[in-house]
């Protein structure tokens, strides 16, 4: 006989459920899957991304200099202005000498701080010896400031390109005077218009001041405008070839700077010593006697001499 199967629920059989899963877990893979692709394209901590979007360009590498910009870097690094070129021992060991051979010598009379100059000089040109005067002057004081000219009895050695701004009569007298250029209106136009400045020394009458003070703009920041402070304007009673003279001859012009010194060339290293030091007498005794009446204490602190290429010697005169 067959079995009579039970009515009861605890004893049916175990079936398979087909049932879905839990709604908790198809949020979580939904979360785990957002967060996988919002990652993508991400830098990690170094700052390199993880991986590149597909369907995007790479990005461009940084392009490397060129060598020519390199060599040209370089070239420019090592020529920077106020930058001289490194010196050899012997050179050093050369300059170091001449220094302590002047310190040793300490501030000499004029001749024997002129012989004591040329034996120093090492260049090959002939050098120009320069007067640096060190004053006692107030430069923030205007009638304390120092501006002249004065004529050398052996001239500075070089020829000067001499302009005279003149008119009528007072050109040929120029010409006489051995002025190298000598008119009005055309070197005023060929200055403004060219920017022509072919000379070294600019003269002019007084009759002629009114049109050249329209290029103090050009003339002035160059030290090349007349005035009558340095000499370079020439009065109605002055005789206009005798003015070029002096100029031509060696006149030299001399202004404090803003420290108080004043510097004048006085002559080349091939002139005789006693040449030079009748130079540098005649300049030193003008600039004494220029001594502003309001300066107190010393007036003249220092006189150096030096050459082109050399250091300075220290002086009395």
């Amino acid at each position: 006989m067959a079995k009579k199967q039970s009515d009861t629920p605890g004893d049916a059989p175990e079936k398979k459920s087909d049932a879905a899963p839990p709604a908790d877990g198809k949020k979580k893979d939904k979360a785990e899957g957002k967060a996988k692709s919002e990652a993508k394209g991400k830098p990690d901590a170094k700052g390199k991304p993880d991986a590149v979007p597909e369907g995007a360009a790479p990005a461009p590498a940084a392009a490397a200099p060129a060598a020519g910009e390199q060599q040209t870097s370089a070239k420019r690094k090592g020529k920077q202005p106020g930058c001289p070129p490194p010196r050899g021992k012997k050179l050093r060991n050369h300059l170091k000498n001449i220094r302590q051979k002047i310190e040793k010598e300490g501030v000499s009379p004029l001749r024997k701080g002129i012989t004591l100059l040329k034996s120093v000089k090492r260049a090959k040109f002939d050098e120009t010896v320069e007067v640096h005067m060190s004053l006692g002057i107030d430069t923030t004081q205007s009638e304390q400031m120092l501006r002249g000219s004065v004529a050398l009895p052996h001239g500075v050695g070089k020829s000067v390109r001499v302009l005279v701004f003149c008119q009528g009569d007072n050109v040929a007298k120029a010409k006489d005077g051995g002025a190298d250029y000598a008119g009005s209106d055309e070197f005023i136009k060929k200055i403004q218009g060219e920017g022509w400045l072919d000379f070294d020394v600019a003269l002019a009458t007084q009759d002629m001041m009114g049109q050249v003070s329209r290029l103090g703009k050009v003339l002035g920041p160059r030290g090349l405008m007349p005035t009558p402070k340095a000499g370079t304007v020439i009065t109605m009673g002055q005789d206009v070839a005798a003015a070029v003279r002096e100029f031509k001859a060696g006149k030299v012009e001399y202004r404090a700077d803003k420290g108080g010194n004043v510097h004048a060339g006085v002559g080349k290293m091939s002139f005789d010593d006693e040449k030079l030091a009748t130079n540098i007498t005649t300049f030193v005794e003008t600039i004494r006697a220029a001594k502003p009446s309001g300066v107190k204490g010393h007036y003249i602190k220092s006189i150096t001499l030096a050459g082109t290429m050399t250091p300075g010697v220290p002086v009395t005169v």
